[in-house]
C-alpha cells in the first residue's frame, strides 16, 4: 500500500514544482492585487448610472437623502477629490458634478471622466504609491489613495443598487452573465439534435 502511494507522492511533488516554476513574481504585488477590484468597481458603477433610466434620476425614497443622479455626481466629485492624493495634490472635494448637474448625459460623463482620471493612479507602481503622506491628519502612505477609491466606489454603489431595486431594475451585479461562445455552440448544437425529425423506419 505504501508502496503504491510513493508514485501518486512524487508526482504531486513534481507537478507542484513545476507549478511553483510557472509563476512569475510580480513587479509591484500590491497593485496587481488591487486593480482588478479597482476595474469592478468602475465596471459596475458606471453600467449602473447608465442602466438607470433618465425619468429615475430625480429619484429619491425619502426627503432627506440624495437623488440617483446626487449619488452620480457625488460619486464622480469624490473619485477625482480622492486620486488628487494619490498624485501628491492636496484634498479637495469639488462638489460641482452633485450640486449643479441633473441630466443623464453630464452625470455618466462626469463619472466616466472621474475613473479615466483614476485610471492614473492606478496604473502606478508600489513604489510610487508607497510614499509617505498625511491621510485624514494621520501618517499614512498614497496606497490610501487607491483603496479609499474602490472602498468608497463600492459603498455608492450599493446606494443606487437600492434605488434602481425600488424601481424594479436588476442592477449591474445580479445581471445574468453572457454566455460564452463555446456554451452558445453547445446549446445550439442541443437544440438541433432535439428540434431534428427522427429517421424514418425501413
Amino acid at each position: 500500500m505504501r508502496k503504491a502511494a510513493l508514485p501518486a507522492l512524487a508526482l504531486a511533488l513534481v507537478s507542484l514544482s513545476a507549478a511553483a516554476q510557472e509563476t512569475k513574481p510580480l513587479t509591484d504585488p500590491a497593485m496587481a492585487g488591487l486593480r482588478p477590484v479597482y476595474g469592478r468597481v468602475k465596471d459596475i458603477n458606471i453600467r449602473a448610472a447608465e442602466k438607470m433610466p433618465e425619468e429615475n434620476y430625480g429619484f429619491k425614497p425619502t426627503p432627506e437623502v440624495k437623488t440617483f443622479g446626487q449619488f452620480v455626481g457625488h460619486l464622480a466629485d469624490s473619485n477625482v477629490a480622492i486620486c488628487k492624493l494619490g498624485l501628491g495634490e492636496p484634498f479637495k472635494v469639488n462638489d460641482e458634478n452633485e450640486k449643479t448637474k441633473t441630466s443623464k448625459a453630464d452625470l455618466v460623463k462626469a463619472l466616466k471622466d472621474s475613473y479615466a482620471f483614476c485610471d492614473k493612479v492606478m496604473a502606478m507602481s508600489d513604489a510610487d504609491l508607497g510614499k509617505a503622506m498625511k491621510f485624514f491628519g494621520a501618517d499614512s502612505s498614497r496606497f490610501a489613495s487607491a483603496g479609499l477609491v474602490i472602498g468608497h466606489g463600492f459603498e455608492h454603489y450599493g446606494n443606487m443598487v437600492t434605488y434602481m431595486r425600488i424601481k424594479g431594475l436588476v442592477p449591474p451585479s445580479s445581471e445574468t452573465p453572457p454566455a460564452k461562445p463555446a456554451e452558445k455552440a453547445e446549446a445550439k448544437t442541443e437544440a438541433q439534435t432535439e428540434t431534428k425529425p427522427a429517421a424514418a423506419k425501413k
